[in-house]
């Protein structure tokens, strides 16, 4: 893990003072770093039944489609309202800031299908609990979702009892 996490650039208050933000561009901007990483996600479920990844925006969709392809199954992305074509399922969640809507296409999984739900950052959780309930009302189970980095102090974990959660680093 010391090489993803060598990866991992902090900036200090940043969107605002006193937020230290992870910024993941050094990791995804190396070719062998961003390899790792998606074995290291992939590395508990590698024996598992996963029918789909679900990856959540935006940057769950780096590493979902590519944890995807490697598993050579479909992905599924998570997007913002308006954003896609066809008929779709949404979620409606709140933020610490406010509140958010996630939509997926009402056929993107199959009825009773294994979802691994993956994203770059586990913070408070409130997206990823979103993206469980979405999952489910498309008619799937949400086999497990993992985490690039999680941010320890804000407690996501919480908000997903009763799902197994991977992280590779913790902050």
């Amino acid at each position: 893990m010391h090489r993803l996490e060598q990866k991992i650039r902090a900036i200090p208050d940043f969107p605002k003072p006193g937020i230290i933000f992870r910024d993941i561009t050094p990791l995804v901007g190396d070719p062998r770093v961003l390899k790792l990483a998606i074995y290291h996600l992939l590395a508990p479920f590698i024996d598992e039944d996963i029918s789909a990844v679900a990856g959540m925006e935006a940057r769950g969709f780096i590493f979902g489609s590519l944890a995807a392809w490697e598993l050579g199954v479909p992905f599924v992305p998570l997007r913002k309202p308006g954003k896609l074509p066809h008929d779709v399922h949404s979620v409606c969640y709140d933020l610490e800031y406010g509140s958010a809507t996630l939509e997926a296409h009402v056929d993107a999984i199959e009825d009773g299908g294994q979802v691994l739900l993956v994203d770059d950052l586990l913070a408070t959780g409130g997206t990823a609990r979103a993206s469980c309930e979405l999952v489910e009302r498309l008619g799937a189970s949400v086999l497990a979702l993992a985490f690039v980095i999680e941010l320890d102090e804000l407690a996501g974990r919480g908000q997903l009892a009763g799902h197994r959660v991977h992280s590779l680093l913790h902050y």
